[in-house]
């Protein structure tokens, strides 16, 4: 039974992958709103009722893969070991995603990863789901702040845990941007990996120890 679910569950992951791979290819060569699901359906040799099982919408055909991770910088510090700082957990994770050449952070070599960065800059409906997901994501990540200050610290205010919520989301959003950046101008996963960790200490430095030493006016 665990084999035959096994199989069951790497059967669907291979179909979905293959939808998503054949939608994006075709966004990229016409744009994403002269496509319609049903040509992607009969390029993928699935009806488009399966399409939609697996992507409840056109949007999901370029989204629903970075919208599964809305919630790792929540999950990554309610997960943090003691004496962890917020902030030092989220540093750590990405330095793991880095070593990794996760997707999620755009250091996957597969050139596809650029395209749909490149994909969702030029379709507004995408840019605005995204805005969508990246308030979401640190939301979630303020409301475990909040948590966390109400079991152990009797509440420290929920703007206070917004504030650094908005800090540790941006010091990522910066970081995967400037990869971005990088891999569109030619450079290799490898190529910018040391630079990156180089710069993530430097990104998160500022968000753990504060910016009062930055940009003062000589």
């Amino acid at each position: 039974m665990a084999e035959r679910m096994g199989l069951r569950e790497r059967k669907k992951r291979d179909t979905s992958l293959r939808i998503w791979r054949i939608a994006i290819g075709l966004f990229v060569e016409r744009s994403f709103d002269e496509v319609p699901v049903t040509e992607i359906a009969e390029a993928a040799g699935v009806s488009k009722m399966t399409v939609f099982n697996y992507f409840g919408t056109k949007e999901d055909l370029v989204l629903k893969p970075m919208e599964e991770h809305a919630g790792d910088l929540a999950h990554t510090v309610r997960e943090r070991s003691p004496g962890e700082s917020a902030v030092a957990a989220v540093h750590r994770h990405f330095l793991e995603q880095l070593a990794a050449r996760e997707a999620s952070i755009g250091m996957d070599p597969d050139p596809l990863n650029l395209r749909v960065r490149e994909l969702i800059l030029g379709t507004p409906a995408l840019l605005t789901r995204t805005y969508a997901w990246s308030a979401r994501s640190t939301r979630l990540l303020a409301d475990e702040l909040i948590a966390e200050a109400d079991r152990e610290r009797g509440g420290t205010g929920e703007a206070v845990a917004q504030c650094v919520a908005m800090q540790i989301a941006a010091a990522r959003t910066a970081l995967t941007n400037e990869i971005h950046r990088r891999r569109s101008e030619g450079k290799s996963v490898d190529e910018i990996y040391p630079s990156m960790v180089a710069l993530a200490q430097e990104v998160f430095g500022l968000v753990e120890y504060g910016l009062g030493e930055y940009a003062i006016r000589r």
